[in-house]
């Protein structure tokens, strides 16, 4: 009976670490959740900088190619063409250079979960756990399961009173 005992506490402690293993462990359901959070944000700010970099390949492609374009950055910044006069108002603002947002620092957050050894030392905890309580359930029922019951002879076959046994 105790080895049943032993095994029912096995079992419990077993079932307990694994419990623990899957959902807060290190390769459980909280760490792969947390993991996707992340990789939605890293998918978000890709897309982000993806945009930015499209506008200034074409904001580019336009200095480069279209002479208008390029006329108007340098009237921006003061320039003027042979033949051109330049009249400056007092009141306005100079020329500032524009400032591009490149994106924003993603830095990668540690995932939080329970180490493979506490959910172990959580498993046997609870072993020991569920043994006291079979070990203590037995006392309390007046049970010892560490003295063995000794065996009644049986005498086989069929008693004859008063008579010799066969």
């Amino acid at each position: 009976m105790i080895h049943l005992k032993l095994l029912a506490s096995a079992l419990a402690g077993t079932v307990v670490y694994v419990t623990v293993s899957v959902f807060a462990g290190q390769n459980g359901i909280n760490s792969y959740k947390q993991l996707e959070k992340q990789k939605r944000e890293i998918s978000r700010q890709t897309s982000l900088i993806q945009n930015i970099n499209d506008e200034l390949i074409l904001e580019k492609n336009a200095l480069s190619n279209d002479r208008d374009v390029i006329a108007a950055y340098a009237r921006k910044m003061d320039y003027v063409k042979e033949g051109e006069t330049l009249v400056k108002i007092t009141g306005l603002k100079p020329f500032e250079h524009t400032l591009y947002d490149t994106g924003s620092v993603l830095k990668r957050s540690e995932i939080s979960y329970i180490p493979d050894d506490v959910c172990k030392i959580l498993g046997v905890i609870f072993f020991f756990m569920t043994m006291a309580l079979f070990l203590f359930i037995d006392f309390s029922n007046g049970n010892n399961p560490f003295v063995k019951k000794q065996k009644v002879n049986v005498v086989k076959g069929i008693p004859i009173y008063g008579g010799k046994q066969i």
